[in-house]
């Protein structure tokens, strides 16, 4: 069952395209990580906030990918991390358009 995994945290950025351009590299990690479906990124520069949403195939996956990514961040000397995960319900998320599907 996919499972959606929500991040949010305190940024000072930088946002838009000047975050576009620095986490490219990072970005492209992520992309490569096993059992990701996709991430959206998630910003708020008024709220100093930044983050993602993430569908993974599994449970497992995610479990794994928030131990990760939770280290990484706190790495980047980010705290106040919050993290909330969710099964997602396929057969209603198509009926409402979610594509729950890789691109490849």
């Amino acid at each position: 069952m996919a499972h959606l995994v929500i991040f949010d945290f305190p940024s000072t950025g930088p946002f838009g395209a000047e975050a576009a351009a620095a986490y490219d590299g990072l970005a492209r990690d992520i992309a490569a990580e096993d059992g990701l479906v996709w991430k959206v990124w998630t910003e708020d520069a008024a709220a100093n906030t930044a983050g993602g949403v993430y569908l993974f195939t599994d449970r497992d996956v995610a479990d794994r990918y928030i131990a990760k990514h939770t280290e990484r961040l706190g790495s980047f000397g980010i705290t106040d991390i919050t993290t909330a995960r969710h099964d997602v319900n396929d057969g209603l998320s198509s009926v409402t358009h979610a594509v729950l599907a890789s691109r490849a």
